[in-house]
């Protein structure tokens, strides 16, 4: 996951949890017909993947490869991008039942590293059965990466809406697509999620594969949704992590977060009133409520000492996602009202205890931005904003007071009001029969349970494993909860589940 505030709010449930063939020659195949499809996938030269040592200080079996993609899918003899892909073979190549391709998120998620990153933590069979193919998206990380010069300031889009700073974050967003357009403007009409799905489908061909199977988190559910969309009968085994509703992206993504912050506040403030002889929170949910949002009024007049730099009370409210894990929170917000008080500073985080990783470096050649822009093409190219600024007040206005938490952020002015690159191609409407398994904990901060269900409505043949009580961003792998076993089962058979499933952790 990459920090709060940052551009990329899905990005990677498993960079929590690991900081957190030979080449073929093929010809790719046209994309499925019919309206959905847009843009054809037309002949393009074919391609001798050439296998390298990804670094020398990385394991030999973790091997990358260079694949030349058009930049426009529409004039397939001009510019082209280059795609970073890996490979890590499948261990035993008797068992071996083809590729699967992994998106950790995002967008903006670089994935070149997930075959070695990820892959230890997928169970032995199913790494016994595949070849497991890592990717960095167009514009991403290595392949072709995108940058506009953005400023910290101009990369972090949560704001809360204030009359007096309106004017103030108009200018920021505009001045983002400004920017982006002036040092981009030639290919973000290209960055789009239908595009990345194409490059999946050369991929595919490149690898000398018939189809493909698929695990993608979050942002990547989308993804694999589009490429399920787009080329039905290539898409083999596609387990869909933590998903987006299709039908939602991307303002509406946006939005949906403070309906989700909302339902989860209420579950913490039920916990933490059930716990009020420990914590001193309030002995009702009402109570707690009440202390938690005294809480904010104060931090907003003064921040609130923590062991990092002081909390306002934006900050507080707008870090909502600590409130899915209420054993964290309960004794971070009654750790911060002592310090208010006068106490100790607070920890800065619910988590604080456990020092952060240092960031990774950024490899040669990525702009400090990448991440961040490659965000804004997604969510502005893939969809259609409001381009008057006064709908975004009235929006910010209305669901901040409809949803506390966040609503007026989720609501508030983006650089995708000013984001007008020349061409681009509607929304993909993700209406189909293709079989997906679908994994979803309860209370999950990015992408809600009403996002997966929103994805179980569109994926006509899928099924659905909600883990109840799971808490946090990421279920395969990461929490290790009773979705892994259907997962793995489907993964290493193809069989789906007869029925939607729920369980729990325990």
């Amino acid at each position: 996951m990459v920090p709060r505030n940052s551009c990329a709010t899905f990005l990677l449930a498993f960079g929590a949890v690991t900081a957190v063939l030979s080449g073929a020659v093929c010809v790719p195949a046209h994309a499925a017909p019919g309206p959905a499809a847009g843009a054809q996938l037309r002949p393009y030269p074919p391609q001798k993947l050439h296998w390298r040592r990804c670094d020398s200080d990385r394991p030999a079996a973790f091997r990358c490869a260079t694949l030349k993609v058009p930049l426009d899918y529409g004039d397939p003899g001009g510019r082209t991008i280059d795609l970073a892909i890996s490979r890590i073979e499948a261990s035993d190549r008797k068992k071996r039942h083809g590729v699967l391709l992994l998106n950790p998120g995002g967008p903006g998620g670089a994935g070149l590293d997930m075959p070695e990153s990820v892959g230890p933590l997928l169970p032995p069979q199913v790494r016994e059965q595949f070849d497991l193919i890592g990717f960095d998206p167009r514009g991403v990380g290595r392949s072709s990466p995108l940058g506009c010069g953005l400023t910290e300031d101009e990369q972090n889009w949560e704001h809360p809406y204030s009359d007096g700073a309106f004017a103030t974050d108009v200018a920021r967003a505009r001045t983002v697509a400004d920017k982006c357009r002036t040092a981009e403007g030639e290919v973000l009409a290209h960055m789009t999620t239908r595009n990345t799905a194409r490059d999946l489908d050369l991929i595919r061909a490149a690898l000398g594969e018939r189809k493909i199977s698929y695990l993608g988190y979050s942002y990547g559910t989308y993804l694999g949704a589009v490429y399920a969309q787009l080329f039905p009968r290539r898409s083999d085994r596609m387990v869909l992590d933590s998903a987006v509703d299709p039908t939602e992206v991307w303002r509406g993504t946006f939005q949906g977060w403070a309906k989700g912050a909302e339902s989860a506040f209420t579950r913490w403030t039920e916990w933490a009133a059930a716990r009020d002889s420990v914590h001193h929170l309030g002995a009702t949910p009402a109570a707690v409520r009440a202390a938690f949002w005294d809480l904010v009024e104060h931090a907003d007049h003064t921040p609130i000492p923590t062991d990092g730099a002081p909390l306002t009370g934006s900050e507080l409210r707008l870090g909502y996602d600590a409130f899915v894990h209420v054993e964290t929170a309960t004794p971070w917000i009654a750790a911060l009202r002592r310090a208010a008080a006068g106490g100790p500073p607070a920890p800065a985080s619910p988590t604080a205890a456990t020092p952060p990783s240092d960031p990774q470096p950024l490899p040669h050649g990525v702009p400090a931005d990448n991440t961040a822009v490659a965000a804004w093409a997604i969510f502005c190219g893939d969809a259609r904003w409001p381009s008057d600024p006064e709908q975004y007040r009235r929006d910010a206005i209305r669901n901040g007071a409809r949803y506390p938490l966040f609503g007026d952020a989720g609501s508030h002015i983006q650089p995708c009001a000013f984001w007008k690159p020349a061409g681009g191609e509607p929304t993909t409407v993700v209406n189909n029969d293709v079989p997906a398994l679908i994994l979803q904990n309860r209370w999950d901060p990015q992408t809600p349970l009403a996002m997966g269900q929103g994805m179980r409505r569109a994926l006509h043949g899928s099924r659905m494993v909600t883990v109840t009580d799971g808490e946090g961003h990421g279920v395969l792998g990461v929490t290790h909860s009773c979705a892994d076993a259907p997962a793995v089962r489907y993964l290493t058979t193809g069989r789906l589940p007869a029925e939607d499933l729920v369980c729990t952790v325990s």
